[in-house]
């Protein structure tokens, strides 16, 4: 089985821009990003982060992004790109702010990374992954799946719910409404686990990786329990 590195980095080479918003000068059906992420990893002190690593983009420039919640229920977000080119254009309703920053992604090992923002004056976070029978299983049927059965939304709703449950991860939604109202899909071909996690934002330590009391969500997309890195692909409604 391949490292989550070797299929990362695999990934990155091999992405093209997919087509999209502004394909042959034609209004498009949807925007599409292809990457990766991590879901969202809460931590003992009430803060949740997540990653999002799109080297692909229908809309602009690859980028990479972090989601960061306070205790207090309050998101916001820093990406390498304009905010109406990231992750803000769907989600920003939902945030009390969001940035464009410096964020550098740093293999330690082939199971794990490190993720800076501004050269960790903002955020220093280090992640380890692991794989595990359950991701094994559900990266093997994810992967399978024919193109024509991840255009059914049928099929993403009974994802979600089978892999929730099977994940350890409380509610999961493969599709649905972003707090931006544009409808979303993603499309996980490969599942990995993360092992353990420490960050540091702002000097802050922000404890060990613990699920929160009530889980959280940003529309319709679900902040699972615990962190899970996902690979393959998204897709939202063209943004306004």
């Amino acid at each position: 089985m391949q490292s989550p590195q070797a299929l990362i980095e695999a990934l990155e080479r091999a992405v093209e821009r997919p087509a999209g918003a502004g394909a042959d000068g034609r209004p498009a059906d949807a925007e599409r990003f292809t990457g990766f992420g991590v879901t969202g990893v809460p931590f003992s002190s009430g803060y949740v982060l997540a990653l999002r690593r799109f080297a692909g983009s229908s809309i602009g420039p690859g980028y990479t992004s972090v989601w960061i919640r306070d205790p207090a229920g309050a998101w916001s977000m820093h990406g390498t790109v304009d905010p109406g080119l990231s992750c803000p254009r769907y989600f920003g309703a939902a945030l009390e702010s969001a940035s464009t920053s410096r964020i550098s992604l740093a293999w330690n090992s082939s199971h794990a990374f490190t993720v800076d923002v501004d050269g960790g004056a903002v955020l220093h976070w280090e992640l380890m992954l692991r794989a595990t029978p359950v991701t094994r299983a559900m990266s093997a049927v994810s992967g399978a799946a024919p193109e024509r059965l991840w255009r059914s939304r049928t099929f993403l709703r009974a994802m979600g719910a089978v892999a929730g449950p099977a994940l350890r991860a409380g509610h999961l939604r493969l599709t649905g409404h972003v707090p931006n109202s544009q409808r979303f899909a993603v499309y996980p071909r490969r599942l990995r686990f993360v092992a353990s996690s420490r960050a540091v934002l702002k000097g802050r330590d922000l404890g060990k990786p613990a699920a929160l009391t009530v889980q959280d969500r940003l529309g319709d997309f679900w902040i699972p329990r615990r962190g899970i890195l996902m690979m393959g692909k998204a897709e939202f409604e063209p943004g306004v």
